[in-house]
């Protein structure tokens, strides 16, 4: 195992875990406070991929030997729940620009573990260790994801301010 923090790919590793665990809960409670609706449906199917992410991010440090960095991982759950109670003015409009901001941090998210699916592949992806990893597979998901949450953001924009 790799000491935490020993090397520049645990540390990427470790931050791209960090923003999924955060994304994960990010997506389920997107999910759960807007059930009945266009986006609690698809939000709710995007969580499931996003942590199907997750698990497929532990297995490539698992096999190549990188910790996990717990500190790092109490910091994103910290951030994502301090942001649900900070004296914002959305929060008392979850319905529209709460909405609208909450997609558009999934989708700064999936944006994110898109680059590092396309980093794994094209720097790791010769490894033994990840030959059965299909980083192609997993970009095309997070591909689809960025389109599916496009058109949410698009449509919770256009609650927000209104169509032009």
């Amino acid at each position: 195992m790799l000491p935490l923090g020993g090397d520049r790919l645990s540390t990427y590793l470790n931050d791209h875990l960090a923003g999924a665990t955060a994304g994960v809960d990010l997506a389920r409670r997107i999910a759960r406070d807007n059930q009945g609706n266009a986006y609690g449906a698809e939000v709710a199917e995007i969580a499931g991929e996003i942590a199907a992410d997750r698990d497929a991010l532990q297995e490539v440090m698992e096999r190549l030997g990188v910790g996990r960095d717990q500190l790092r991982l109490l910091a994103a759950w910290g951030v994502e729940k301090a942001r649900r109670v900070l004296p914002v003015p959305w929060l008392l409009d979850r319905h529209a620009l709460g909405r609208l901001e909450e997609v558009e941090a999934l989708i700064l998210g999936v944006t994110g573990k898109l680059s590092l699916w396309v980093s794994l592949g094209e720097t790791r992806g010769g490894d033994p260790r990840l030959a059965d990893v299909d980083f192609g597979e997993l970009a095309d998901r997070a591909r689809s994801q960025l389109e599916r949450l496009g058109e949410l953001r698009t449509q919770a924009a256009a609650e927000t301010f209104g169509r032009t």
